[in-house]
């Protein structure tokens, strides 16, 4: 059984392909073990990446793809290693921390979503060949990176209201609620302050690739093997998208796509990009489940650690319990700017607009219960549900989705010029 899990689905998600394709030590000792690459301050050793390109190996076999060669494999898993390492580092400078308690909640969740008790998944892992203690490290470190990148990127985008008023009212805003598209892609990079002739010879490169891709050859296994792209050894693999939430030109062209289709390479700040249409499928339901909900949310600060906050909020909770009015203890002590002065209410909310933390805890509780205190990775909360309903595509509900799309769509054009950005200022130096 190939497990697999997707941990974060906030503003972009962190979306893992095949499970566990980490930094782990499960592999047996090497005899000779040496350091690959140097990453500030800190090494890559040859054990780690022999352990993620036999693991990335086994995934693209489950796919039924033929392997790409080697040192094109050894090549693309050192740079995904380099990356991921410079952002644990930034993790670790920046104090975040994942607790027991933390991890455990996000290995059953996993297990839940995959149909499974937590005794059914140490089984999965065994047949997959992925040990249980290596599988809660991978998870550890993924969670790191998600809230490094949630600090880093997600927290500075803004979307105006006149940016979604426009949005809803142009061809494309229209063309998102009819239609979602499962889409690959391989990117040649160009680096910043490239030469003409270093252009030439991506465009070169990327004008190679969209010929062999058009006589039939296997675009993930292209994408594995040349892409720059942070979903390359996924196969390019970009999931479900709107339109909307691509970058121009290709939120206007995606939708003349035939599935199966590849785009010529296009010209972006970064590069060259070839995308490839996997899937098509309609528009969403008129009906939505909504939940109307408020909540208490406690950050750790400087001044406050993590226990305190925890503590905290559980002090919070034991009032409410107690028969103190939730909506005067959220103006007081939430510090959640959007929602403190109305007494932490959300409104009526879609469930899939929340960050998985707080939408798990919001299903698990009836309404008019309060839950007792969580972590998610804005802080510390206690919520309440104060009713559900479903409700058709409303002009409201047609507003919150045109400012997550424009927000995603922002979010992932920030990641990748914040990724290009860490990577050239980190010190790396490679040994093979």
């Amino acid at each position: 059984m190939n497990v697999k899990i997707k941990l974060s689905e906030c503003v972009r998600p962190l979306l893992l392909g095949a499970l566990f394709l980490g930094t782990v030590a499960h592999a047996q000792v090497q005899p000779l073990n040496r350091v690959v690459a140097i990453v500030d301050n800190d090494v890559i050793m040859q054990s780690q990446l022999d352990a993620r390109v036999r693991e990335v190996q086994q995934t693209i076999a489950k796919r039924g793809a033929e392997v790409p060669p080697a040192d094109a494999l050894n090549q693309q898993v050192l740079e995904r290693l380099i990356i991921e390492n410079i952002q644990l580092q930034m993790g670790e400078r920046s104090g975040i921390r994942i607790s027991d308690e933390e991890l455990n909640q996000a290995i059953t969740t996993i297990a839940q979503r995959n149909g499974m008790s937590i005794e059914q998944f140490r089984d999965a892992l065994a047949q997959d060949g992925l040990s249980f203690n290596d599988a809660r490290d991978q998870v550890a470190r993924e969670m790191v990176i998600s809230r490094v990148r949630q600090r880093r990127v997600a927290e500075r985008i803004q979307v105006t209201d006149q940016e979604v008023k426009n949005f809803l009212a142009s061809d494309l805003g229209k063309m998102q609620l009819s239609e979602e598209f499962h889409l690959a892609n391989i990117v040649v990079a160009v680096p910043d302050g490239a030469s003409p002739e270093a252009i030439q010879a991506a465009e070169r490169q990327a004008q190679e690739l969209y010929q062999q891709a058009r006589q039939g050859a296997d675009f993930g296994q292209l994408a594995i093997a040349h892409s720059a792209s942070e979903t390359a050894l996924e196969g390019g693999d970009m999931g479900w998208r709107k339109a909307a939430q691509l970058p121009p030109p290709f939120d206007s062209m995606v939708g003349a796509l035939g599935v199966g289709d590849v785009t010529e390479p296009i010209r972006t700040p970064g590069g060259f990009i070839l995308l490839k249409l996997l899937e098509k499928r309609g528009g969403e339901t008129a009906v939505r489940d909504e939940v109307n909900v408020r909540h208490i949310l406690i950050k750790p600060s400087e001044i406050r650690s993590e226990a305190d906050t925890q503590r905290l909020a559980e002090r919070l909770y034991q009032r409410i319990e107690a028969g103190e009015d939730f909506a005067e203890l959220a103006k007081s002590f939430s510090e959640d700017p959007g929602s403190a002065l109305n007494g932490g209410s959300l409104s009526w909310i879609d469930p899939n607009a929340l960050v998985p933390e707080f939408r798990e805890v919001m299903n698990n509780t009836a309404s008019g219960e309060v839950s007792k205190p969580f972590k998610s990775p804005f802080g510390w909360h206690v919520l309440q549900v104060m009713g559900r309903r479903a409700t058709d595509s409303s002009e409201q509900f047609r507003e919150q989705q045109a400012l997550n799309l424009l927000r995603n769509r922002k979010y992932e054009e920030e990641l990748q010029t914040w990724l290009r950005q860490i990577r050239d200022e980190a010190y790396v130096e490679t040994k093979i």
